[in-house]
């Protein structure tokens, strides 16, 4: 979803530009970290091998950062964090774990929430620029527009991976009746990427690759994203080099999965309990499931390992490109033109009803 005061929901007036986002920083407390950690539902995140610097949330690559093989030892979780479901404006809630004061970022990943959306919350149309936009659905849908006619849903376990790039305006809002259930998470582009062509990857749930496998008694089964695991290969392919895994373990099962060498990586509980590192039976760098059995989202990407500049829907190297994006969305130009005097379905359905 989005996360900036160009990208409100509707019936709600936007805070002056320096104010932050309510979805951009919540105020969750961070757990006690250690070598393992056992995570309960509801929401918990654990970070792994990367390291955090000062409030602006850079992340520095550890030494073999410019090794890209699999790592062949195991990573430790070096940070937990438990987060809170805040509320929004009416129909929009969620938990966000990175994006916070306690993790601003993790280099490349800008932030990862997961979110409850119905009415009367609405994204209407809004802009957003030098990042990748995933929208992964746990339930119900989310439908969107945007300025090139790209117009859709993606229902329970669709997944939308936008490339934003140079430039793209679009609209979302809930798809159906009750609430709707997703995770979305910002993921950075390298400078050089930052102007490309903007780019839409929708996965039908039935075409996400699943593996499964019988390792430990209890059975795991999971939906490749983006990567690979267990032998299956997403079709998807991020700008930024990156892994996405929704992981179900039933009791007493565990995945131990590759990552290569320096990549940001972190894992969110979604449901039931979950055991990562090296204690609990499960041997350092797995994941385990508790009794309940669980279900984890593992993300994992390529830092860039460079300045972060960002004010809303845009997310640059510095404040004179921030800037400039403004500009460029105000005057409809390098990459916004096709937003000059159009509207989505979405807006105009809301309008006609106020």
């Amino acid at each position: 979803m989005s996360a900036a005061t160009a990208c409100m929901p509707l019936l709600v007036p936007p805070p002056p530009p320096s104010s932050p986002s309510p979805l951009h920083g919540s105020d969750g407390q961070p757990a006690a970290m250690a070598p393992a950690e056992r995570r309960h539902h509801p929401r918990g995140m654990e970070a792994a091998e990367t390291e955090s610097h000062g409030s602006g949330g850079e992340e520095r690559r550890r030494p073999e950062a410019e090794d890209d093989g699999v790592m062949s030892e195991p990573r430790a979780v070096v940070r937990t964090l438990t987060c809170e479901r805040k509320v929004y404006v009416e129909g929009f809630a969620y938990w966000r774990s990175i994006g916070r004061t306690e993790l601003p970022e993790l280099d490349p990943i800008l932030s990862f929430d997961e979110f409850e959306f119905s009415a009367p919350a609405a994204f209407l149309d809004h802009p957003h620029r030098g990042f990748e936009n995933v929208t992964y659905m746990l339930e119900g849908g989310v439908s969107y527009h945007d300025f090139s006619g790209h117009k859709g849903t993606i229902n329970t376990g669709d997944v939308q991976w936008l490339t934003a790039g140079r430039g793209v305006v679009h609209a979302e809002v809930p798809a159906g009746e009750g609430v709707q259930r997703g995770i979305n998470v910002w993921i950075n582009l390298a400078a050089h990427d930052k102007m490309v062509e903007p780019l839409y990857q929708d996965l039908a749930s039935h075409a996400i690759p699943t593996a499964t496998s019988d390792d430990g008694g209890g059975g795991v089964s999971v939906k490749v994203i983006a990567g690979e695991c267990l032998g299956a290969c997403s079709p998807l392919r991020p700008r930024t080099p990156a892994l996405c895994l929704d992981v179900a373990l039933r009791p007493g099962a565990r995945l131990r999965q590759p990552v290569p060498r320096g990549w940001s990586a972190c894992a969110y509980v979604i449901a039931g309990e979950a055991v990562f590192g090296g204690d609990g039976g499960a041997g350092a760098g797995n994941t385990s499931a508790g009794m309940e059995g669980a279900r984890v989202m593992v993300v994992a990407a390529r830092p860039h390992g460079e300045a972060v500049a960002r004010d809303g829907p845009f997310v640059m190297n510095t404040t004179e490109e921030v800037e400039q994006a403004r500009e460029d969305f105000r005057h409809r130009r390098n990459g916004f033109e096709m937003a000059d005097g159009w509207t989505s379905d979405h807006a105009a359905t809301y309008a006609a009803a106020r």
